[in-house]
């Protein structure tokens, strides 16, 4: 297994400098605190938060034979070596009717370090939060990692070590007994567990780490720029917050709430992993700013001197990034009905522009946003059809769902509208019991001067996903290769109610590899673009590689039928695997030597169907229809074709079968 590849030297030497670490900080002590006692049912903690935000209680657990809980840590190295086969030990007992968590009890350790923790190590199962650790204090856990087995009334039936080949002075070629294991195996017979407490060896769980607030937080001083900055662009009038912060007094009103989300990451919304790139629109508070807002609260509130107030923000009524040149609204208003499934509804603008226009922000404007789950808005070419234009990009101009704030373009970038172009706006509709009449809008700010780069898009879709009943950890794939050199300017993941994580790479030319973007806590009630700080440098034939991953089982709280396996489809019960990515080319003369000399039909099908960006189609890789055409053709599709293979069989289909699609609609 992957952990024996590390060297018992450079195991132990990071195992003594971490533990030294820990000791000479502050850390509770290794005594197990008053606990509840075997055989008797662990109580009903309410410090568990997942990923997402949501309070989890243990006896919402239910159902499951038996349930096995690791409290691990993200920089305890004993506890990092033990989670691969913790990982196995999950999909060994998953169909045995063994729930498996992931607790995270330490305080230093905040939802974005575990969730980018999890992700790296692919845990399956349900990773949680123990705020103040006191679902560890309750069940007598002191040190990570250490492992509890509760049976199906959660009564306490194991505690202690999972098996003993790893600890803090060495480890064994391989366990002499398998502690964990064995516990589960006598809890699934019914069986008394022989052998119910063994000693945890690993790291303390750390006390609360020391504030990084200022000495004395007043509002008008320190509190005011925060809220200013993160948390005004939604909490004004006429916006999508339920409330406003606009001074003052509304800050002291929602002073606990305000501290509570902060505190936890819940807001402002952002769920980029923050060890990979840098965002201009990202929303993520410091640590600084999380301790400043903590203090303020604790320090009773205090309002400070007017003087300090920063000066407030100029905001257009209305719209998030100002007074728009031209506004757009559907023709006539939608009536949305007060329940029931509302297909998509489509309509078209004619904005009537005799020439080619610019656009540097565009930002949608819900009519009702209480039923409006998003809007997309395409640019429909003379004669285009579907949402791909001829030339092979995306269409879209701007979209709106909870969490995006509309289409923001660097000052030499700006997105063409050709002339003789319709808007069409596409609109989904989730009906929340009252019957209501929509007429959204769409606002345009036109660059100020032609701009030297024209913005283009690509999407990543993988369509052939079929996520299975229960699976928590569905994983599948899409690419997409970059056929000039360009600079990717922004990213836009898309799941449904079952998404987990999304996680964006480049792979270059030379085999080099680059995390662009990890989302490892995908919420599907955030829909965020991520706009890169600097555009970053791609050369051609790179290769932006996507891996996506859904959670199917019970555990979701989202998932309305985790008995049922899902497809890719519009509407939210239904899955997607889309990533979307906009670019611009490093040279603005690429556009017209490429539409002179256009990529091979068979390399865009190549690319689309190299899910995992190898540069070879496997098996797997082949989509059914595809399959199902071939012998059609009189063709037999090898298990692994390489570039020119598929470009040999690729000419012979093409000659034996009947044209499909036509050009400018989905694959």
């Amino acid at each position: 297994m992957m952990w024996h590849s590390l060297t018992r030297l450079a195991g132990l030497a990071c195992l003594v400098c971490v533990l030294g670490h820990a000791a000479s900080s502050p850390a509770r002590s290794d005594a197990a605190p008053k606990a509840v006692a075997f055989g008797v049912r662990a109580p009903d903690t309410r410090s568990l938060r997942d990923l997402r935000g949501n309070q989890r209680a243990l006896h919402d657990l239910q159902g499951a034979r038996a349930i096995a809980i690791a409290f691990v840590g993200v920089e305890c190295p004993v506890s990092n070596l033990y989670l691969p086969g913790l990982v196995e030990l999950e999909k060994k007992y998953r169909k045995q009717g063994v729930q498996f968590l992931a607790v995270y009890p330490n305080p230093q350790e905040d939802v974005d370090l575990i969730a980018g923790h999890a992700y790296d190590r692919n845990v399956p199962f349900l990773v949680l939060r123990d705020l103040g650790h006191e679902f560890a204090d309750a069940l007598g856990v002191s040190r990570v990692p250490t492992v509890v087995v509760l049976d199906g009334d959660h009564k306490l039936r194991y505690r202690g070590r999972v098996d003993d080949q790893y600890g803090v002075s060495g480890r064994r070629p391989k366990a002499t007994r398998a502690d964990l294991a064995e516990a589960i195996e006598e809890v699934l017979a019914g069986k008394k567990v022989s052998i119910a407490e063994t000693a945890a060896d690993g790291c303390l769980i750390a006390g609360a780490a020391k504030s990084s607030a200022p000495a004395q937080v007043t509002y008008s001083k320190h509190v005011a720029p925060i809220v200013q900055a993160r948390c005004q662009v939604c909490h004004r009038a006429g916006q999508i917050a339920p409330f406003t912060l606009s001074g003052y007094g509304d800050a002291v009103k929602h002073a606990r709430m305000i501290r509570e989300v902060a505190e936890q990451r819940r807001m402002p919304p952002w769920h980029a992993d923050p060890r990979y790139g840098q965002f201009h629109n990202s929303r993520r508070l410091s640590r600084t700013e999380i301790d400043t807002i903590a203090a303020w609260v604790d320090g009773g509130m205090l309002r400070g001197d007017a003087r300090d107030l920063p000066k407030p923000p100029a905001f257009a009524e209305g719209w998030v990034h100002g007074k728009p040149d031209v506004v757009f609204e559907m023709p006539a208003p939608f009536d949305v009905p007060a329940t029931g499934v509302v297909p998509y509804k489509n309509h078209i603008i004619d904005p009537k522009f005799d020439d080619d226009v610019w656009v540097q922000t565009a930002e949608c404007r819900p009519g009702a946003p209480g039923v409006v789950h998003h809007i997309v808005v395409y640019i429909m070419r003379p004669g285009q059809r579907g949402p791909l234009a001829p030339d092979g990009n995306l269409s879209i101009l701007v979209g709106w769902a909870p969490g995006d704030l509309g289409l923001v373009l660097p000052p030499d970038t700006a997105r063409r509208i050709p002339k003789g172009s319709k808007l069409r706006l596409e609109m989904h509709y989730t009906p929340n019991g009252t019957a209501v009449k929509d007429r959204s809008s769409v606002g345009i700010r036109f660059a100020r001067q032609p701009p030297r780069n024209e913005l283009l898009q690509a999407e990543l879709a993988n369509v052939a996903i079929e996520v299975p009943p229960y699976d928590p950890h569905y994983k599948a794939e899409a690419t997409f290769r970059l056929p000039a050199d360009a600079r990717l300017i922004s990213l836009a993941p898309h799941m449904h109610w079952r998404g987990k994580h999304y996680f964006y790479e480049a792979i270059y030319p030379d085999g080099k590899k680059q995390t662009l973007l990890s989302v490892p806590r995908w919420d599907f009630n955030w829909q965020n673009v991520y706009r890169f700080e600097e555009p970053i440098k791609l050369p051609k034939g790179t290769r932006i590689h996507t891996v996506a991953h859904w959670d199917n089982s019970s555990n979701n709280l989202l998932n309305p039928a985790p008995e049922k396996s899902v497809r890719f489809g519009l509407q939210s019960w239904e899955e997607m695997m889309v990533g979307f990515v906009s670019y611009v080319w490093e040279r603005p003369e690429t556009a017209a030597e490429l539409a002179k000399n256009p990529p091979k039909q068979s390399d865009l099908f190549f690319d689309r169907l190299d899910l995992n960006g190898d540069d070879v189609i496997s098996g797997d890789e082949i989509p059914a229809r595809f399959r199902a055409v071939a012998p059609l053709a009189g063709i037999t599709l090898p298990e692994r074709m390489t570039r020119a293979e598929f470009e040999r069989l690729f000419g012979e289909m093409m000659k034996r079968v009947p044209k499909g699609k036509k050009r400018g609609q989905r694959f």
